[in-house]
């Protein structure tokens, strides 16, 4: 007599694969994106994720959270991998290649999945999934955060020559072998058409901020009371302090505006470059710039709404390679922002033409100077920006949106049409006015 097998109806639905370093409870910008990803999609799909081992905890979660095999609803396949320090480069390598190794293993001894999406943590994972797509005949999608080797070059961290152009080969080979590719901006799609990318398999969908969470708190503010912010004009920078904002240029500004005493700089996070960025406040005696680390999610919205105006830095040479996360929380929070970038990057055309701030260009930190004791002299300009950011947030750049996009992608790859028809899951973004950052 043979005992029936519980019908388990997630085996019934179509299995999704991400493959990511990081995930839950990690409070990395793109394993929170991804967390939030996942968990909204497994009400329809069954889905997986191979991650490693959390780098930054700041919420709350159950001690032996590392050793989940499910969460909300996503099963996790978590490997081990070594976890030397961000700043040494050999230890960067050696952390990507052995999560690389045993994310390989998990991928190949998991359960075959029907689509197998990989993301650029580390940019070697589109090797991985080109392998699962010819081995397991799973449909591919490349998510790219960052496009890979380019900006690891545009930012220095790798010389041009033999290797890179080898890595460029083969990286971008995958990208035009793959069902489709996810970016996040218009700049990102050009770059990748113009390297000889197919256009129609190339998707805009930008990441979010869920705005039910980061809602603006501008009265009786508990960060801003906690700091001693209450009479000050806070200026802020959130997110990662790592070694390729180019943060100097704040600082720089910080010390023009040293005797400016209502003028207070934040940096709020965490990164390789912030003890670099403290010993320079500390030698410059910077008292108007203070340093405080990574928030708990829940209490995000506080934090981002505790500054006057946010900086948003996007260096000229990785414009088309990348746009900055932090600027989903910053719109959420009501805030006006100073993007210091080039004009005619998307992030500053978005902020120009919708009236969310100001642009200021790199390297120039007497204008960021003027500008800021500019953006504090104007209280009735810096509310409507505000109110502005806040709607264009609602409109633009929710969680839903992006999620829907993403859900309606993968099932188009499942579906008998494809690739007859051209997927539409931009929407189609043509517009600059009509865009989320």
């Amino acid at each position: 007599m043979t005992t029936p097998q519980k019908n388990d109806h997630r085996n019934s639905r179509p299995a999704l694969l991400f493959i990511n370093r990081s995930y839950w409870p990690d409070v990395e910008a793109t394993g929170q994106l991804l967390t939030e990803l996942c968990e909204d999609l497994a009400g329809v799909f069954d889905v997986t994720v191979i991650c490693g081992a959390a780098r930054q905890v700041v919420d709350a979660v159950p001690e032996n959270a590392e050793r989940f095999r499910e969460h909300r609803g996503v099963k996790i396949r978590r490997v081990r991998h070594t976890q030397f320090s961000k700043t040494s480069f050999i230890g960067r390598i050696t952390n990507m290649l052995t999560f690389q190794m045993a994310a390989t293993h998990s991928a190949l001894t998991a359960r075959r999945a029907d689509v197998v999406i990989v993301e650029t943590d580390p940019p070697f994972l589109c090797i991985l999934g080109r392998v699962l797509q010819v081995m397991r005949k799973s449909r591919l999608i490349c998510y790219l955060q960052d496009i890979y080797p380019d900006v690891a070059i545009a930012l220095g961290k790798l010389n041009s020559g033999l290797i890179t152009r080898f890595l460029r080969w083969i990286f971008f080979g995958v990208y035009r072998q793959s069902d489709a590719v996810i970016v996040l901006s218009r700049d990102m799609k050009e770059l990748l058409a113009d390297s000889g990318v197919r256009a129609e398999h190339i998707h805009v969908i930008p990441n979010w901020i869920d705005t039910d969470l980061v809602k603006p708190v501008k009265q009786a503010n508990p960060f801003r009371q906690k700091h001693n912010l209450t009479d000050k004009f806070v200026v802020m920078y959130s997110g990662n302090l790592g070694l390729s904002q180019n943060l100097d240029m704040v600082l720089e500004a910080a010390y023009q505006l040293r005797e400016s005493e209502q003028i207070q700089f934040m940096f709020v996070g965490d990164g390789a470059d912030r003890n670099r960025l403290e010993q320079i406040a500390g030698r410059r005696q910077l008292t108007n710039v203070v340093f405080v680390g990574y928030q708990p999610k829940v209490d995000l919205g506080q934090s981002l709404s505790a500054a006057d105006v946010h900086l948003v830095v996007l260096q000229p040479q990785i414009r088309r390679l990348l746009m900055p996360s932090k600027i989903y929380g910053v719109f959420a929070s009501g805030t006006a922002a100073i993007v210091i970038g080039r004009p005619d990057c998307e992030l500053a055309q978005i902020v120009r033409q919708n009236d969310l701030g100001q642009v200021v260009v790199n390297d120039d930190p007497g204008q960021l100077a003027r500008t800021i004791l500019q953006m504090a002299d104007s209280s009735q300009t810096l509310t409507r920006q505000g109110i502005n950011a806040r709607e264009y947030a609602m409109e633009f750049c929710t969680r839903s949106a992006s999620v829907e996009r993403m859900r309606f992608l993968c099932r188009e790859l499942l579906s008998n049409s494809f690739p007859r028809k051209r997927l539409i899951v931009d929407s189609e973004l043509s517009n600059t006015n009509k865009t989320c950052a």
